[in-house]
């Protein structure tokens, strides 16, 4: 029997239908404002989408599973060797070599002295079985020249291994705002570089094209689909202007984008830069191949506090990037943004994606965002925003002089303070942080902790004093054979016309609220309490229970305990409860009706009692002016600035304890 033959008998739904619905329910409210949201870059996204025709799928550039990839960033070869051995015996087939000195390793990374210092970290790792990525910002050439040496020292061929040497000039330069020499010094390096690597047979992608430096600083999604596309047609007309084909340039590089906590934007984004990436190439007047894409979880979204909540940021993270197309997946560990992780955290990392590979078997369909609506027109409409605002870059004359002029810093910095309104406000609310936030929580361990890292970069030669003589890529990995120390290797970067431009900062979203709990945690460093706010709790418990509930939630958000109690119905006992709180501070909670009758005389009792600050959760409405007569002096409410209200709340709860 065909159950389609049932279902048949009943007409279709139409939009038309589900609008007229929709309106009932509205009654009268605007259905842009309601129920139609939008990006930071501006694109709406609608609450329904119809099924998509005809829509092409977009191919990884092997079909079947995406790669493992793991860290190997611990400061010690040894310590770093055991770490890489546990996750490749655990399920990991890809390594990313994070260096120590560069933005990514979070001032820790892997210390390279030489190339015995990484012939020791990677002793037993069989580089002819794995995947390796170098991840060295500014001394990328110099790293890559060791890999090599390690490669020649060990009697591989480059044309055996699977290597991503991660040179991206452009991309080191926007988060370090340093360049070590100009870009058609630059241009004849990269030039040279992958010259002297195709007559060795490489087979691997020497340069990147990386989204990170932009999403950290607050990019929207198509902002870094922008940049990324910026900079890989720079290194595809550096490439070409030495001589070689655009064929080569372009199968010489990779890409690397930011997979974060929206499931919907994160696979739409990954798609979107497959298509763009092909109109570029058609452009150039080449058949479109599949890309080489990377995607590791965002730093952006990571928190210190509450970090276990990291776990799921990271799934989505992770399932977003397999189902939209990555190559290759790093997961950030769980406890980063407090320090080195342990193995116990990079084994989370790990299984995270195994789980999503062999259990839920996301890599066994091509593409299942394909048809899907919604994942359809976003893929879209990031596309078109993206391909104009990297229209944009190119009439400033491409992302080095944009980088140079500020204009590109500027516009990541309007997208930014967006979203950093979001974030006070609470609209873009962070589990664990500025939600739900746990002040009771237990320390996490980590190997080392955050305040225990060397944000300081390795040594290098001083831009003032360029080397006489250029030196070569085949010099660079003799000299790294012969011993030659990675300073040293870094020391002949320094060239001609060095450029410097306002850098791109590196920032998590849940920082302001960070600050405010270390500030809590600080009073109670010194005090042997947490700073307190008294839950003036009126009427019965039905009344109050929704609004106490929520400024419970509000004030601990910012390391505030609130004193919390079965409510009042006459002031004196609110007094006396006030006074025995220990709380320097209060907050009304009740219903609206009883705040109009008794939130005047409540707030006058509370400031005769002592409250330093009376707060009231809820709008003030029409009873502003008289309610702040009274003593009220702040309203919390869901849209509010928690941050500026918390801030305040700690100047009066925790006086002396300044903001760091």
């Amino acid at each position: 029997m065909d159950d389609l033959t049932f279902a048949a008998d009943f007409p279709q739904a139409t939009r038309e239908q589900w609008l007229r619905l929709v309106e009932g329910v509205l009654k009268g409210a605007d259905f842009d404002k309601k129920l139609v949201s939008r990006t930071h870059d501006g694109i709406a996204i609608q609450p329904l989408y119809p099924k998509a025709e005809g829509s092409a799928p977009v191919a990884r550039e092997q079909a079947g599973r995406w790669l493992v990839s793991q860290r190997v960033d611990h400061p010690d070869p040894a310590t770093a060797r055991e770490l890489a051995l546990l996750d490749l015996e655990g399920g990991a087939d890809a390594l990313t070599l994070v260096a120590s000195g560069t933005r990514s390793a979070r001032g820790f990374g892997l210390r390279v002295g030489s190339l015995d210092d990484l012939d020791r970290a990677l002793s037993g790792v069989m580089l002819d079985l794995v995947h390796l990525r170098v991840d060295a910002g500014g001394h990328g050439r110099p790293m890559a020249a060791l890999v090599l040496a390690l490669a020649e020292r060990r009697g591989h061929r480059l044309s055996d291994l699977s290597l991503d040497l991660g040179l991206d000039p452009v991309g080191a330069m926007a988060a370090q705002g340093r360049m070590s020499a100009s870009w058609d010094v630059m241009a004849r390096r990269m030039g040279d570089t992958l010259a002297r690597l195709t007559a060795q047979g490489f087979a691997g992608r020497a340069f990147l094209a990386d989204g990170r430096v932009y999403h950290e600083a607050g990019a929207g999604e198509a902002q870094e689909l922008a940049a990324v596309l910026a900079t890989g047609i720079a290194t595809l007309r550096a490439l070409e202007a030495q001589g070689h084909p655009l064929d080569a340039a372009r199968r010489a590089l990779s890409f690397l984008l930011v997979a974060d906590a929206d499931e919907f934007l994160t696979v739409a984004k990954l798609r979107a830069l497959r298509r763009l990436w092909a109109r570029i190439e058609q452009a150039c007047g080449l058949e479109p191949r599949p890309i080489r894409l990377h995607a590791e979880t965002a730093w952006r979204m990571t928190t210190r506090r509450d970090p276990w909540v990291n776990v799921l940021r990271a799934t989505i993270a992770a399932f977003s990037a397999g189902i939209g197309g990555a190559d290759t997946v790093t997961v950030l560990p769980f406890t980063a943004a407090l320090g080195l992780p342990d193995a116990f955290a990079r084994r989370i990392a790990r299984n995270t994606q195994l789980i999503l590979l062999d259990e839920s078997n996301l890599a066994r369909v091509a593409d299942p965002a394909a048809g899907a609506g919604g994942f359809e027109a976003l893929t879209d409409a990031l596309c078109e925003k993206a391909w104009g605002l990297f229209q944009e870059i190119e009439r400033e004359g491409g992302i080095l002089e944009s980088l140079k002029a500020g204009g590109l810093q500027a516009r990541i910095a309007a997208v930014r303070a967006r979203r950093e309104k979001a974030v006070a406000t609470r609209r873009e609310p962070i589990t664990g942080t500025s939600e739900f936030p746990n002040i009771h929580e237990a320390d996490v361990a980590v190997l080392l902790p955050a305040s225990a890292a060397d944000a300081s970069p390795p040594p290098a030669a001083s831009p003032s004093a360029p080397a006489s003589t250029e030196t070569d890529f085949a010099s660079l990995v003799r000299m790294a054979g012969q011993g030659a120390t990675l300073p040293g290797l870094v020391g002949t970067a320094a060239g001609p016309a060095p450029v410097a431009i306002a850098h791109l900062p590196s920032v998590r979203t849940a920082e302001p609220f960070e600050r405010l709990r270390d500030r809590a945690d600080a009073h109670r460093a010194r005090t042997g309490e947490r700073p307190k706010v008294f839950l003036a709790n009126l009427g019965p418990i039905a009344a109050f229970t929704a609004r106490a509930t929520f400024a419970k939630n509000f004030f601990e958000a910012g390391g505030i305990e609130a004193v919390t109690n079965d409510g009042f119905s006459d002031n004196e006992r609110l007094r006396q409860a006030f006074g025995n709180s220990g709380a320097r501070l209060s907050c009304l909670c009740s219903t609206d009706e009883i705040y109009e009758q008794h939130a005047a005389a409540a707030a006058e009792t509370l400031r005769a009692a002592g409250s330093t600050l009376v707060a009231l959760a809820g709008r003030p409405g029409e009873h502003d002016e008289a309610w702040t007569r009274a003593g009220i002096g702040t309203f919390v409410f869901a849209g509010c600035d928690a941050l500026a209200i918390l801030s305040q709340a700690l100047d009066e709860a925790a006086p002396g304890v300044t903001q760091s």
